[in-house]
């Protein structure tokens, strides 16, 4: 009995031993392969792994340390016809499609109820006094040419602007006059919907198209 068993424990060290070692794999008997090329067959697109230097690291770590914005709508413009084109040309070279339009818009013209041109900054500033007894508050003009003055506030539509220089006349007024402070003009507005951090980065790349028309967040 112990003669058996001496010579079944050989017989089954004998079986192990042929099966770790791929003996009896034209059995259909062997261990799974754990050598190459089995494990670089089984890699997932081992092209897009590369290694980083230590520098690239590190600026790859501070990067993701730093919170991303969420996604947000800027404009810009109008664009006359022919900037409209090369604004179109930079456009479609480095940004994604779909990211951004170019539409056909207007601006209304704009009147301002005008007090000026004064002689000085001083005349300017001894009207705004003699306004804030009157409990009027000026407003910025925004346009050189028309300072030093002031403006009482400013409407799309002339016809506002006149009955709003009306209404001061009553209440003392007396120098104020409307004045248009731009024409309508008709154009393209550039819209970018939703400019999430890898758009943002692009951006700067498109600023000399815009010209003196800066993004600004969508109204």
């Amino acid at each position: 009995m112990l003669r058996f068993a001496v010579l079944l424990l050989l017989l089954i060290n004998g079986l192990y031993y042929a099966w770790s070692q791929g003996l009896l794999r034209a059995y259909g008997f062997s261990p799974t392969e754990q050598r190459e090329p089995q494990r670089l067959a089984q890699q997932v697109r081992p092209e897009a792994w590369r290694l980083l230097a230590p520098e690239e690291l590190r600026r790859s770590e501070s990067v993701a340390r730093v919170p991303s914005k969420p996604p947000e709508c800027l404009v810009a413009g109008l664009f006359d016809d022919e900037r409209s084109a090369a604004l179109r040309t930079a456009l479609e070279r480095t940004l994604p499609v779909g990211s951004w339009t170019l539409e056909r818009s207007s601006e209304p013209g704009r009147w301002i109820v005008y007090m000026g041109k004064f002689s000085s900054a001083e005349a300017a500033s001894k009207k705004r006094t003699e306004l804030a007894s009157l409990n009027l508050k000026p407003e910025p003009i925004g346009d050189p040419k028309l300072e030093p003055g002031l403006s009482l506030g400013g409407y799309d539509v002339a016809s506002d602007a006149n009955a709003a220089l009306s209404e001061l006349v009553k209440r003392g007024v007396r120098t104020a006059k409307v004045v248009q402070l731009r024409e309508a003009v008709q154009g393209s507005a550039l819209r970018l919907a939703s400019v999430d951090d890898a758009l943002r980065a692009r951006l700067d790349e498109i600023r000399p198209a815009l010209g003196d028309k800066p993004l600004r967040p969508c109204p």
